[in-house]
């Protein structure tokens, strides 16, 4: 096994090489994604038994005895742990806890409420909604492709998807639950979850199965068919001219790609580094927060205190530097998946940029500056038509089976750029202006 090659051996590697470099797959079956008029609960979030329905048709054409074959089973088995195979047993367990509400302290949250099936399994909030009306402090990523993820959460602090699946129950703003008892004994008395519980792992029920369970359904959830793989197929038409531009821009002027390569070997689009790329630093003090943290970690160091301020302090605002202690890592979040990313907003880890125009000014300007600024972050020059056709390229990156959610994105992004967007700096982008004259002397372009 070749360590970074995440193509197919066997009869179909020279068909799965070139769907990973962008060939055309076989046509999905495009479900009917769900617009506005949804039933939704409390929380915002499609009720489960609307979004079950979704997936079922999302997945129509999906083996449910295995992961999907665009990921090579050998790279695979790299991050599947071996006491959890993925078995159809432990899928279809898994797929009823992730839609259940029964493991959150007030029956009111799911994994599915943020991680909505017709929302681009995230939730479209700046950040998430919890129980008893809380709010945390981080935007809830897609579980779109989790499957060949290194570590998870925007900090890092979850090494495996298996032990991510079980952190969100017990955190007192997120689902609520005590431990992992309370959440089992919600559920405990159901003889139907007791048998798959069974048929899954060949025990009684256990936490830490059902974390497993959870991840096992999550690791399915492979949706890579997009516009930008028919086009390098050779399909012209895939994509429009101005995405054809956005992608020589993604890859050069742009330098998108030194942080989200595509490619076969990384088809993801995140390196799996963590980066301060200025996303707060202009409200947060990083040195009072890190004193702060010091201290409370120092309090109790456990799992889950970590997790708890994490998502329900402003020490949130510190990334990795929670779990690393290292003062580099101020600041600093892990490099998002950008594959479906149109479908996604709002964007960083704070949800603070509603498009992904904002997201293109952002970076246009070189960020915002403090002293622990990523070393590549630095200012690109685009002009006005050059952000409009990387936008254009990136919106490319999503599945066809969500084309129809992509399209009403890409709509209403472009109509909250028209009203609402934020003045674009082309003095910064351009160096007319550096960014410790704005910080020092309060000077501010008015070149627009």
């Amino acid at each position: 096994m070749h360590g970074t090659r995440l193509l197919r051996s066997g009869p179909w590697s020279v068909a799965i090489a070139f769907a990973l470099a962008g060939a055309i797959l076989p046509r999905a079956n495009l479900a009917q994604t769900p617009g506005p008029n949804v039933p939704r609960d409390a929380l915002g979030a499609a009720t489960p038994e609307y979004q079950q329905e979704a997936l079922t048709k999302l997945m129509a054409d999906r083996k449910a005895r295995e992961i999907p074959e665009q990921f090579d089973p050998a790279i695979l088995a790299a991050y599947v742990p071996e006491d959890n195979a993925v078995t159809p047993p432990r899928i279809a367990l898994g797929r009823n806890l992730y839609f259940d509400k029964r493991l959150s302290k007030d029956g009111t949250v799911a994994c599915a409420t943020c991680h909505d099936v017709t929302r681009g399994f995230t939730d479209q909030l700046a950040t998430s909604k919890g129980i008893g009306g809380q709010n945390g402090k981080r935007n809830a990523p897609t579980t779109l492709n989790v499957a060949l993820l290194q570590i998870l959460f925007w900090d890092g602090r979850s090494p495996t998807l298996d032990h991510q699946a079980t952190q969100p129950i017990l955190n007192p703003v997120e689902m609520g639950m005590a431990d992992g008892a309370a959440a089992m004994k919600a559920i405990s008395e159901d003889a139907e979850y007791q048998k798959a519980f069974k048929d899954a792992y060949g025990r009684d029920m256990n936490y830490e199965d059902l974390g497993r369970a959870i991840a096992a359904f999550e690791r399915t959830l492979v949706f890579v068919d997009s516009p930008l793989r028919r086009y390098l197929a050779g399909d012209e038409k895939a994509i429009s001219a101005d995405a054809r531009a956005g992608f020589d821009l993604y890859n050069g002027k742009g330098r998108c790609a030194a942080c989200h390569p595509l490619n076969p070997s990384n088809p993801l689009g995140t390196d799996n580094r963590f980066h301060n790329v200025g996303v707060s630093a202009r409200h947060q003090d990083f040195e009072k927060l890190a004193r702060e943290a010091i201290k409370r970690l120092a309090e109790d160091s456990s799992e889950k205190k970590l997790d708890e301020l994490a998502v329900g302090s402003d020490l949130s605002e510190l990334g990795r530097f929670m779990v690393t202690r290292n003062r580099s890592d101020m600041g600093a979040f892990r490099t998002p998946l950008i594959l479906n990313i149109g479908i996604t907003a709002p964007y960083m880890h704070d949800g603070s940029m509603k498009t992904l125009w904002d997201v293109m000014d952002h970076y246009n300007k070189g960020g915002e500056a403090n002293p622990f600024l990523d070393g590549g972050i630095e200012p690109l020059a685009l002009t006005e038509k050059e952000i409009d056709q990387l936008v254009a390229f990136v919106f490319t990156l999503t599945d066809v089976r969500f084309a129809e959610e992509n399209q009403r994105a890409m709509e209403s992004q472009r109509v909250t750029v028209q009203e609402e967007r934020p003045f674009r700096d082309d003095a910064l982008a351009n160096r007319k202006t550096l960014p410790f004259e704005q910080r020092v002397f309060g000077t501010k372009s008015t070149d627009k």
